[in-house]
């Protein structure tokens, strides 16, 4: 019996390694140098991206770089790799790819797009306000350079676009910041957060309750005269606001200053 178990025991790590083997080889055979001409190689990666065969075409699109260098294809398949990349969500890999595309072909037609992709990418990597907004910033300076630099692109409306929605998330970390100090009675803080809002992100949808929470924290503080001068301009530029609501019943409550 004990000759019998070996003998299964054996037979059953033989099998394993076989098995291993094939796997190995299977690898090998993806990354194996197989000469091909050019258009070849690259339309084989381009049917694999329709496929969306991510790690495939992928492989294939790096095989064009491989052996044809000096080959205006090649600059193609640097660019699909960082799209191939970021279609399958391997981000740090696009920044990494997208980066080296702009480096060795920095005045190509298609480096706006290598640009806007990196900016794609932090965008897509946002989170919500209640966690760290790093992110938000690298998503903020990549797609404000794709605007400075290719202010006439197809893709810098839509970089545009983003911008906006990442400066109003970024007043949002803010006013979630403030909200907090002010409930801990850390008026002075609030009002740094508050106001931070208003002079670097005036143009989000959180300016009209940061001038409200001014009005509010200035008079917690006693300082009715910096309260009625944000009130005034919350009344200004925005009259229909409830915010603006508030803050005349806070203020007609105090009464003059």
């Amino acid at each position: 019996m004990a000759k019998l178990r070996n003998t299964s025991l054996l037979v059953s790590m033989t099998a394993a390694l076989i098995m291993a083997g094939c796997s190995s080889s299977n690898r090998k055979q993806d990354l194996a140098y197989i000469e091909k001409p050019v258009e070849q190689l690259y339309n084989d990666a381009a049917k694999s991206l329709d496929r969306k065969q991510w790690a495939r075409a992928t492989l294939e699109f790096q095989e064009v770089q491989r052996q044809h260098p000096y080959s205006e294809w090649a600059e193609r398949a640097m660019l699909m790799t960082a799209y191939v990349q970021y279609r399958s969500k391997q981000y740090n890999e696009v920044v990494s790819s997208a980066q080296q595309y702009t480096a060795l072909y920095p005045s190509s037609d298609s480096a706006a797009y290598a640009y806007y992709l990196i900016g794609l990418t932090h965008f897509d990597q946002i989170t919500d306000v209640g966690r760290d907004q790093g992110r938000t910033e690298l998503a903020l300076a990549a797609l404000q350079d794709v605007v400075r630099r290719y202010p006439t692109s197809e893709y810098a409306r839509d970089a545009e676009l983003k911008i906006d929605m990442v400066r109003d998330q970024l007043a949002g970390k803010e006013m979630e910041i403030g909200r907090y100090y002010q409930k801990s009675s850390e008026f002075l803080a609030a009002i740094n957060r508050f106001k931070r809002v208003i002079d670097e992100y005036e143009t989000t949808t959180h300016t009209p309750e940061a001038l409200h929470r001014l009005v509010e924290s200035y008079l917690s503080i006693g300082l009715k005269g910096q309260a009625q001068a944000a009130a005034a301009v919350l009344g200004h530029n925005y009259p229909a606001s409830e915010w603006y609501e508030d803050s005349y019943k806070l203020m007609q409550k105090h009464g003059p200053k």
